[in-house]
């Protein structure tokens, strides 16, 4: 796992913006795991902000499920059972799927040509970037999905889903060859997509989060820990 650097600039406004962000990213690339405790203390000397600046954070970070609060036990990093996973996953697959056939049928050329600039920078940091790196230049790729899309409410809808599958992302990716088998679906994706074919997009985006789905779930507990 790379190093992270957890301080965050106090030049910006958006200060608690900016600690969700760092915490958020921590939980994405595992630096924060399942079922970790968070002290807000430690949190702060981390991040070098405020105890304020901490719990406006987590607070949102809740909201989100990627934290939960135990009484008598503070924050910890959510913990999503298997069963939760693959009802998080069937509903993403349904979801995805529509906005893969949406954005080949009515997204416009300059988007779909991003989405290909994206799947091209994805590439280039599967062969020698770092996992935060990876996972950054992946959730570019939805972004661009969710805007060609052009459906706001799947967008919402999408993007709340997409910060639960934190907790899962790292796991799926970290299976024996589903970086490779991830990169040639993507690819399937784009050119459906570019082609216009709304058909061959939706079962693209489905086909891949099934396969998603399986790579997750194979590196699950039956129960929640």
């Amino acid at each position: 796992m790379t190093e992270m650097d957890f301080k965050v600039s106090k030049r910006n406004s958006t200060l608690r913006g900016q600690v969700e962000d760092k915490i958020r990213a921590a939980i994405r690339e595992g630096h924060f795991v399942p079922g970790q405790r968070l002290v807000e203390r430690e949190l702060c000397e981390l991040l070098d902000v405020s105890r304020t600046s901490v719990r406006e954070a987590l607070r949102h970070l809740e909201a989100e499920g990627l934290i939960n609060v135990v009484p008598h036990k503070g924050p910890t990093v959510a913990v999503m059972d298997k069963q939760e996973a693959q009802q998080l996953y069937e509903l993403r697959a349904l979801l995805e799927g529509y906005a893969g056939e949406q954005f080949a049928l009515t997204g416009s050329e300059e988007l779909k040509t991003k989405l290909g600039a994206a799947l091209s920078e994805f590439e280039q940091i599967a062969a020698s970037g770092t996992s935060g790196e990876l996972l950054e230049a992946k959730a570019g790729f939805y972004q661009l999905l969710l805007e060609g899309c052009g459906n706001v409410f799947v967008g919402q809808t999408l993007e709340s889903l997409y910060n639960r599958i934190a907790l899962l992302r790292m796991t799926s990716m970290s299976q024996p060859g589903r970086l490779a088998h991830s990169l040639e679906e993507l690819r399937g994706i784009v050119a459906a997509i570019q082609s216009g074919d709304g058909v061959a997009a939706g079962n693209a985006c489905r086909l891949h989060i099934q396969n998603a789905a399986k790579a997750a779930l194979s590196g699950m507990p039956s129960q929640a820990a």
